[in-house]
């Protein structure tokens, strides 16, 4: 593993490690052949609407215990149309006094089995930040757990291998 990475947003090489993952779209979105993706669905880098169904894209972050900061995992939620109108609403104001919204992961993280679907809480944040995603407290998937207790270099590594290996693939 090498101790810098090339940003897939930036295009530019950073020195350390990768510390977030994100996903362009729902992966219910990004299912459907490019061609047709943009007659199907509508899209930016923040909101999706597939037919009835609405998505805001958000971090999900899981502490290190050896060090500080975390690994974000820039995810989507699918959420109800009034969540999503909320949400819409919040664009450029502080939503972080908000209470949380529920919502269920739109994406597979590949480090975390069953994650798809997972029901998640959804704390909006100021303008400058993207709405933060937690799971509910009676999750008792490793997700859930890591998310709550932390993971050490030796599972962040593990992860930095999962990544690679789907990065990796065709």
């Amino acid at each position: 593993m090498t101790d810098h990475f090339t940003c897939s947003i930036c295009g530019s090489q950073h020195d350390g490690l990768v510390t977030d993952w994100g996903y362009k779209l729902p992966d219910a979105v990004w299912n459907i052949p490019e061609p047709c993706r943009s007659e199907n669905a509508r899209f930016n880098s923040d909101l999706c609407q597939f037919g009835e169904r609405y998505f805001i894209r958000c971090v999900l972050g899981v502490p290190f215990t050896e060090q500080s900061g975390e690994f974000g995992w820039g995810a989507w939620a699918e959420v109800d149309w009034s969540v999503f109108k909320l949400y819409r609403e919040f664009w450029d104001k502080d939503g972080s006094s908000e209470p949380v919204c529920e919502g269920t992961l739109a994406n597979s993280l590949p480090a975390y089995e069953h994650s798809l679907g997972m029901p998640v809480l959804i704390q909006f944040r100021d303008p400058t930040s993207r709405p933060s995603l937690h799971a509910t407290q009676d999750d008792e998937s490793q997700l859930a757990i890591e998310q709550r207790e932390g993971i050490d270099v030796v599972r962040y590594h593990e992860i930095l291998s999962v990544i690679a290996r789907r990065r990796a693939s065709p």
